[in-house]
């Protein structure tokens, strides 16, 4: 169902918008036109439009802006995920297990696992998706995933310093990532990320891959400081990234620098559950003054998840986030991890008049529904670009 005139919704109980600090509104209306939002407001104002729907009393937000995901890939993991919930500790050694499996797989394996994966995101309310190369690791095999995901992808991120494949070193792989690599994947990419961490590349092999992507006009993002205290923070701060990734080990420093730094703290509490890892330390960040986003990694190895609602859930159940605070990192901060301004036009993330048309309906009165009742599918309807593509029969 295509949005070519003008539709009022109606009956929104709670309206959250982010158009203020983690603010909402009760008893509201919303106007979409193409794939902009053209009003919003108390329900009392709601202008004339070509058609009015009624939500019945449901909550609206934002549709999920998921800015860390790894949908590239083939094969499975599912012996890896036995192991370590048997007690065996996770390495990260096993994307090589999934590199191996990319590698072999035709294009339309690889572009079949991706599209499934992104619809079973948007059936879920993500609207924004953001997903990495970083399973091909060699010149022709990230250049085919990166093709195959701007086909998809609201954004793309060129990770071919993911790790080192076997039979090379760190900084030979390195020299190729920044160079032919680089070159062979630049058309198709936005971002160059990182996996700053030990056992993987170091602070001055990332420094080189994140000048390299600098050098391209791409924009930046690092992961960092998950498997334990490291340069992550300090390389993403230092070159300006729009966000740094994971941040399950952070010192005061780190948090420091985060706070007075442009960097979002991007957590993902999926993965740390599934590698048995601490949990990010989302309410120090706040409190210092950091601004945190919150994406699923969804990915083979570490987080099999495409549930941005399940990661909410656990930012509020055992994170000590607020709801409001879960959902704006969740929305807004998943935009600014993408680097989109949340004042311009056709912004995500927020719902103002001018913002993208991408809607989230819960079924359910309150956001707060999101943790008081974890796990239980709650998306009712979707919205995105203006197009609704999740509809309930209610308003077919």
């Amino acid at each position: 169902m295509t949005a070519d005139t003008a539709t009022v919704i109606t009956g929104i109980a709670e309206l959250t918008t982010n158009t203020d600090e983690w603010g909402t509104l009760g008893t509201a209306a919303l106007v979409v036109e193409g794939d902009r939002v053209r009003w919003v407001g108390p329900e009392s104002r709601a202008p004339q439009a070509d058609r009015r729907i009624d939500i019945g009393g449901r909550a609206m937000l934002p549709g999920w802006v998921d800015s860390h995901t790894h949908m590239v890939f083939a094969g499975d993991r599912t012996a890896e995920f036995g192991a370590r919930m048997a007690g065996r500790p996770y390495s990260a050694g096993g994307i090589l297990t999934t590199v191996d499996a990319t590698r072999s797989a035709p294009d339309s394996e690889l572009a079949a696992t991706l599209r499934r994966l992104r619809d079973e995101a948007l059936r879920q309310g993500t609207t924004c998706v953001e997903t990495k190369t970083g399973y091909g690791l060699t010149v022709a095999d990230e250049r085919r995933c990166a093709a195959l995901a701007a086909e998809v992808a609201d954004e793309v991120t060129f990770l071919g310093a993911h790790t080192v494949p076997r039979d090379t070193t760190a900084d030979d792989y390195t020299d190729l990532v920044c160079g032919p690599m680089l070159d062979a994947v630049a058309e198709y990419v936005g971002w160059i990320d990182v996996f700053c961490e030990t056992g993987a590349f170091d602070a001055e092999q990332s420094g080189r891959v994140l000048a390299a992507g600098r050098a391209r006009g791409l924009g930046l993002r690092v992961h960092g400081n998950q498997l334990g205290p490291g340069d992550g923070v300090r390389l993403a701060v230092d070159h300006g990234a729009a966000s740094v990734d994971h941040c399950t080990y952070l010192t005061d420093d780190d948090i420091g620098a985060l706070a007075g730094s442009s960097t979002i703290a991007t957590l993902l509490p999926a993965c740390d559950l599934s590698t048995r890892q601490p949990l990010a330390p989302a309410r120090r960040l706040l409190d210092a003054g950091a601004r945190i986003a919150l994406a699923t990694n969804a990915n083979p190895g570490s987080s099999y998840t495409t549930s941005m609602a399940f990661c909410v859930a656990i930012a509020v159940l055992r994170m000590k986030l607020s709801v409001a605070e879960a959902v704006w990192a969740a929305t807004a901060g998943g935009a600014l991890a993408l680097g989109r301004d949340l004042d311009a036009e056709g912004a995500v993330g927020v719902l103002r008049p001018g913002s993208r048309a991408d809607l989230h309906v819960l079924d359910a009165p309150s956001a707060v529904h999101l943790a008081y009742r974890p796990g239980v599918p709650l998306t009712w309807a979707v919205w995105r670009h203006g197009d609704l593509v999740v509809c309930p029969p209610e308003i077919r």
